[in-house]
């Protein structure tokens, strides 16, 4: 992530001309340029402290995940931001649900062996928690605003663009993505 502070206001966009994604195909067969962003939220609790190597066990294994996905585009990764402490949380932005359930199932990939590991041998114990969340994010389901921050969240992995006429307010900025009557969503 940059550290450029972009003075002013901004949101996130999930518009994007260049795809050409036939799942983004309308009925009518236009591509609208919408499209859909998983949002994937996953962290580790550090329920006994003093337990440092199971801890480091579950810690080290998620930095060569995000090596992995940072240097393997394809795989559907569009950004993370991590904050760590005894909760730690790492918020991801990827392409599509399927593209986060494949890189779950890819033996080829860092994830599946050490999350093996972690429930034959964590698991159960109460030494380290281990959570997640996913959610589909829609054009016209959400509502972003950034102010005086370096390209951030949503904005970061999507689209960055300043607030403007028709995105002043909270109300403005999620009805904007919200299908015109008649039309439907993609």
């Amino acid at each position: 992530m940059s550290s450029t502070v972009f003075p002013g206001r901004y949101t996130a966009a999930l518009k994007d001309p260049t795809l050409k994604d036939p799942a983004l195909k309308d009925p009518a067969g236009q591509d609208d340029g919408s499209r859909e962003v998983t949002v994937f939220l996953i962290g580790m609790r550090a329920n006994r402290w003093w337990k440092l190597g199971r801890i480091a066990q579950v810690t080290s294994a998620m930095p060569k995940m995000l090596a992995h996905l940072s240097r393997t585009p394809e795989a559907g990764m569009l950004g993370f931001h991590t904050w760590f402490g005894r909760t730690t949380i790492i918020l991801s932005y990827w392409e599509s649900p399927e593209h986060l359930n494949r890189f779950a199932a890819d033996r080829e990939a860092p994830h599946l062996e050490p999350w093996r590991r972690f429930m034959k041998e964590l698991a159960g114990t109460g030494d380290v928690g281990v959570w997640h969340e996913t959610y589909r994010v829609r054009p016209g389901d959400f509502e972003t605003v950034y102010s005086d921050m370096p390209r951030f969240g949503l904005a970061a992995a999507a689209q960055h663009v300043p607030v403007g006429r028709g995105t002043g307010t909270a109300r403005e900025r999620i009805q904007r993505g919200a299908p015109t009557p008649g039309s439907t969503a993609p």
